[in-house]
Parts: structure tokens; C-alpha cells; sequence
């Protein structure tokens, strides 16, 4: 990769100076009921730049004891505060006001993300950070908007004195556990505090134990738009005792949570205890399939920015590569190429296009995985190893042409920059393969074949499906998986429905007394 076009990020533009309250703090602390609190235990985790390994900041290691304390402000908050009382449109000026305030101080946000997760900073400035901007003015707008019903109730008998009318109104489910993880938390805050606050719950969020600075500072912004003490909390430390304790608190109506399997897993035991509605947006292993009559070099491209964006941290990734058989040889000559030009080093410079995995247990799961998939057949095209003299957690982009479906690797997330290849004859082939997997997240498909595009993107079973593009989101657009990749959607306005019950109330209408009833 020559430039930054092959991922589509526009023209660089570098940090601006600024105030520096985010970038020069070290330690961090908790929001609970509107106040900057320490664990109680006093007790700290570091963080530390995967870049350089050097620990930039530490966050308080939370226990019990700050999760009751948090849930307990956010339903004091929701029952008795300021907040149950602001009206739609009152709630709709404080979520734009987070939105200007997340822009005004983008730079030093994006900067800090950067320093604590590794990726490059273009991709927290231009692409994370703007997309949790638009996502709260989008919830700003439609904060308004939730509508009840009216019913006609179709009872065959209503005896004197019975008339009766009905409707509907949508209600905050509560106080809401929201759980992000590192990989891009600013953004995954917005898609999960928009619609909750619009719908006038309060939400307690939990950062994850990895890269966790840039959602703590983001609870500053949270002060400044001016929501009420508790209508917001944040807490940090690690899923046990924190993540157990707010997912089965009895307070807790609903709990969002982003992540792997084994904690989804977890989480679902816990929602027993408190019947909390869950929704689980967890991890993918997205088939990228190139048709022969596909433009390959916007194929090409699509397969770059998809799995080598954000060094593969994401859970959209395109892993699973099917290509055509006809056009297979000239696409892994173009996309290998492009691979070994990619640009590793420091996420902060700005030619950068790669940075470094966010996590030590990260690096060693892929070159576990990697080596596994050697030993059953697969070819390493590139990459396959750290990059020489740097050291740290990076690893190179990564392309391993496999034999069959049944290698570990084609079905394993391993959230990192490792592109599993493999061929196809026919389009009812390349179904069967890529529906043959326990996830079900994202699908990429590229033909010129408008019919073959719509009985793909019906056939192929996959929570979002994009033709001829990747990776395109939007806060109007509803995302989320099938099968192992969670159930429930977030964006959109389904998102707000989610987030509200509807309560049926019902009014007896007539002037005549009602009948005794025998």
C-alpha cells in the first residue's frame, strides 16, 4: 500500500495543539453519581502503549462495591433526579451538546485512543471518533420522535357502563449496563448511550480493563453537556467481580454488551438473575467473496482497508477471503503486493497505516493460530511474523493461502491482520462455504452482476451484507449479527424501540356507571 487511498481516509491533516487535560493526565478516575472517584479498594490498573510497551496512564481496578455504588445513582437518578423530568426535546440538546464537545476536543481524544489501543491515529481522527459524533446527533434528532398508538379495542361485548379506549406509550426500560470493549470504545459509547439517553434511561457503562483512558475521559464531556448527576456513570476493572456484579444487579433492566463469546456467555448466566433484557453484539470471522466478473482492483482494495484497517481489531474484519478461481491467481498477486508495502510503526506519525496489536495475549493467540494452520497445509503469501526491529506487539499484515474449509484458522476470530484465502467454482459453492461458520456478523460481495448481487445478499446469512464496498456504516443503518455473532441491533431506530416498553393503558369512556358484575 502505496497511500492512504487504498483505505479511503481522505487527506491526512495533522494534530493540532490544544489544551492538553486528556493527553497530560496519568491517572484516571471513575464517574459515580456525578463525582470523580477512586476505587474504593484504592487499587489501580496500568495502561500501557502497545507501541513502546511503557504504561501512559492508570485507571482504577473497581470491585463490588463502586458497581452498587454506580447503580445506585443511575436509578436515584432515573426516579428522583432532574432527568425523568427533562422533556424530549430538553434530553435531544444535551446529546448534541456531547456531540459538539466530542468534536471540539476530537484531536486529544483521537490522539489518547491511539495511545492506549495502537491504532493509528488517522483511523481514530477521521473514521471512529466523527462516526460516535454523527451517531449522537442522529440520536439528538430522533429523541423526539417515539410515538405510541391508539387502539380500538374489538371486545364483542362491553356490558353499560363499559366503553373503553386504549393506547400506548413508549417508556425508558431503566437503568442499562451498557459493556464496551477496547477495540474502539468512544465509538461503541455513542452507539449504545445515544439511543439509551434519548429514550430517557440511565446507563451505567463499563470500561473494559484494556484501554480504557479515552472512555474515562470522555465522562469530562459527559459533565460539561450537562447531564444530572447519575444520569451517566463510569466504571473500570475487570469482568470479575465488576462486569458479574453489573450484569445480575437487580436494578439492571437491560444490559448491551459488546465482546467475545465466552463473556457473552457469561453475561447471559448472570441477566438470570435480574430477567434483564440483553442484546449481544460479539465477534465475526466475515466471508469477502470476489466473483470473476468482479472489478478487481476495487476488490483488491475492499480486502485491504477490510482486514488490515485498525491491524484487523475489529469485528466487521473481512477474514475469510473466496475468491473465484478464474480470477484467484491475479488477485493474491495485487493484494500481496499491496500487503508488503503497508506502512507499520508508531500509530501517532503520520504516515503510518498500520499500527500495533493492543495487547501481549493478542499477539501470542495469532502466532499460535498461525502456526496451527502450517502444520494442517496452509501457506503463509506474506507476513506470518513480526516485523523486524520493532519489536512490541506489532505483527505484518498477513495472508495464508489455506487448502480446505476445515483449517481451525478460516473459522477462528483472532482479531488481528490475518487474511485466510480460499477458492471457489460455482456461486452455489461459495454459499455453502460461506455460511459454513459459527458466525455471522458481516459479508463483503463483489460482482458486476446485479442479480447475482441480490440473490447473494439474500442467501448469504449475515446480520449485514456489503456489495461492492466494505466497512460502510451509518447511524440510520441498524447493525448486528445472526447465529454466533449475538442477536439485537444497534443504530437505527429500532435501536431506540429497544431501548423503551411500551405500556397499554386503558380508560373507560362512557357516562353511564358500569355494570355490577355477577
Amino acid at each position: 500500500m502505496t497511500s492512504h487511498q487504498h483505505l479511503d481516509i481522505g487527506t491526512w491533516q495533522p494534530v493540532t495543539a490544544g489544551a492538553q487535560r486528556f493527553l497530560n493526565k496519568f491517572e484516571h478516575r471513575m464517574l459515580i453519581a456525578g463525582e470523580w472517584v477512586e476505587a474504593q479498594s484504592g487499587a489501580r490498573l496500568e495502561s500501557r502503549n502497545p507501541a513502546t510497551g511503557e504504561v501512559h496512564a492508570t485507571i482504577p481496578s473497581g470491585d463490588a462495591r463502586d458497581v452498587n455504588a454506580a447503580v445506585a445513582a443511575a436509578r436515584e437518578a432515573l426516579e428522583r433526579g432532574a432527568w425523568p423530568a427533562l422533556l424530549p426535546a430538553e434530553r435531544a440538546r444535551i446529546l448534541w451538546k456531547v456531540a459538539d464537545l466530542i468534536e471540539a476536543n476530537l484531536d486529544e481524544l483521537a490522539e489518547l485512543e491511539s495511545l492506549d489501543q495502537g491504532k493509528p491515529l488517522w483511523v481514530a481522527k477521521y473514521a471512529e471518533i466523527p462516526g460516535a459524533i454523527e451517531q449522537f446527533r442522529y440520536f439528538a434528532g430522533v429523541a423526539t420522535r417515539l410515538e405510541g398508538t391508539t387502539i380500538n379495542p374489538s371486545i364483542n361485548y362491553q356490558p353499560p357502563g363499559k366503553k373503553l379506549f386504549a393506547y400506548t406509550r413508549k417508556e425508558p426500560v431503566g437503568v442499562v449496563a451498557a459493556i464496551v470493549p477496547w477495540n474502539s470504545q468512544l465509538f461503541l459509547v455513542a452507539v449504545k448511550l445515544g439511543p439509551a439517553l434519548a429514550a430517557g434511561n440511565t446507563v451505567v457503562l463499563k470500561a473494559s480493563e484494556h484501554a480504557s483512558a479515552a472512555m474515562l475521559e470522555f465522562g469530562e464531556l459527559i459533565e460539561a453537556a450537562g447531564f444530572p448527576p447519575g444520569v451517566v456513570n463510569i466504571v473500570s476493572g475487570f469482568g470479575e467481580p465488576c462486569g458479574r456484579v453489573l450484569t445480575s444487579h437487580p436494578l439492571v433492566a437491560r444490559i448491551s454488551f459488546t465482546g467475545g463469546p465466552g463473556a457473552a456467555r457469561a453475561v447471559l448466566t448472570n441477566s438470570r438473575e435480574n430477567f434483564a433484557e440483553v442484546s449481544l453484539e460479539l465477534g465475526g470471522k466475515s466471508p469477502f467473496i470476489v466473483f470473476d466478473d468482479a472489478d478487481i482492483d476495487s476488490a483488491v482494495n475492499g480486502s485491504i482497508a477490510g482486514i488490515f484497517g485498525a491491524t484487523g481489531q475489529s469485528c466487521v474484519a473481512g477474514s475469510r477471503l473466496y475468491l473465484h478461481e478464474d480470477i484467484a491467481d491475479e488477485f493474491l498477486a495485487k493484494i500481496v503486493a499491496l500487503a508488503k508495502q503497508i506502512r507499520i510503526g508508531d500509530p501517532l506519525a503520520e504516515d503510518t497505516q498500520m499500527g500495533p496489536l493492543c495487547t501481549q495475549g493478542q499477539l501470542a493467540n495469532i502466532q499460535r493460530e498461525v502456526a496451527h494452520a502450517i502444520t494442517e497445509g496452509a501457506t503463509v503469501l506474506c507476513g506470518g511474523k513480526q516485523p523486524d526491529g520493532l519489536g512490541g506487539t506489532y505483527y505484518e499484515p498477513t495472508i495464508i493461502d489455506c487448502p480446505r474449509q476445515d483449517l481451525q484458522i478460516v473459522d477462528t476470530e483472532l482479531f488481528g491482520p490475518v487474511l485466510s484465502v480460499l477458492r471457489f467454482k460455482t456461486e452455489a459453492e461459495v454459499i455453502a462455504l460461506a455460511n459454513d461458520t459459527q458466525h455471522g456478523l458481516a459479508a463483503g460481495i463483489f460482482t458486476r452482476d446485479g442479480a447475482r448481487q441480490m440473490r447473494m445478499a439474500k442467501a448469504v446469512r449475515s446480520g449485514i451484507v456489503w456489495v461492492n464496498t466494505y466497512r460502510a456504516v451509518s447511524p440510520i443503518a441498524a447493525f448486528g449479527g445472526v447465529k454466533g455473532s449475538g442477536y439485537g441491533r444497534e443504530s437505527g431506530f429500532q435501536a431506540m424501540y429497544d431501548y423503551t416498553r411500551a405500556k397499554t393503558v386503558w380508560i373507560n369512556t362512557s357516562t353511564e356507571p358500569m355494570a355490577k358484575t355477577k
